[in-house]
């Protein structure tokens, strides 16, 4: 049976230790290269790679994943720190290799994409929302990617729906205290040793809550989304953001 070919840029850091393992316990995928995160995409190339997953970090990933394209190969990016600019810049660069795939996605966790769509299906059905984001203190950036991407879905359902600014009623705060604003909801991070990757997101109006939530335990969570992607990633050219869109919930 033939294999696809991957190569992990970022491979001896947590999450690339962990799709390292992941890729070596399939049968349809072959590791053929472990790439330091401070290493050239050019080793992937040069061992054969047909797929290369980043997971580096926010300031080398845009430059990473040029190389990766230019040099022909697919990718799948794990690395956080894609703002609608970026993004931007990788559409156009995908427009210049139309036979290159790319998968971009926030959390590769299905129960986080699932938490996702169920946002932005309630989102329209409630006065108010804020984001609770909850994740270990090594992680560099905050908000999350998750929890960015998150609020950015409800706010484009929220107004699709016609609705007005979420109330607030404060006036004096601690600066901080309620939190940072993405796209006009509320992002609330945490910081703490024990925690993984964990999302809350809180919906209001008179009289009910709802309340939904997704706890990564574990990064082997991330893995069958990871998975997913790279066997993907092939057969769709261009860029695809999120993993809604493989699990067929677009």
């Amino acid at each position: 049976m033939a294999t696809l070919a991957v190569a992990v840029l970022g491979a001896s850091g947590r999450m690339g230790q962990q799709t390292c393992a992941a890729i070596e316990a399939t049968d349809d995928l072959t590791l053929v290269a472990r790439i330091d995160r401070d290493g050239s995409p050019s080793a992937a190339k040069d061992a054969g790679a047909e797929v290369v997953v980043d997971f580096t970090e926010p300031g080398s990933v845009l430059h990473n994943l040029r190389a990766v394209v230019e040099l022909g190969m697919h990718a799948v990016v794990g690395t956080s720190g894609f703002n609608a600019e970026r993004l931007t810049v990788v559409e156009e660069l995908t427009r210049s290799h139309p036979s290159v795939g790319v998968v971009i996605a926030p959390n590769f966790a299905i129960g986080a994409a699932l938490l996702m769509r169920f946002a932005r299906e309630a989102a329209p059905h409630f006065e108010s929302v804020e984001i609770v984001e909850l994740h270990h203190p090594d992680k560099v950036d905050a908000p999350s990617g998750t929890a960015v991407h998150t609020a950015e879905e409800i706010a484009a359902a929220r107004a699709a729906a016609g609705l007005a600014k979420a109330p607030d009623a404060t006036t004096r705060e601690v600066p901080g205290a309620r939190g940072a604003s993405v796209s006009g909801v509320p992002v609330h991070a945490v910081r703490l040793r024990g925690l993984v990757a964990h999302e809350e997101v809180l919906f209001g109006s008179a009289g009910e809550i709802l309340t939904l939530r997704h706890d990564s335990l574990d990064r082997a969570a991330f893995m069958p989304g990871v998975l997913l992607a790279r066997r993907e990633v092939p057969s769709r050219p261009g860029l695809t953001v999120g993993l809604e869109p493989l699990l067929g919930l677009t």
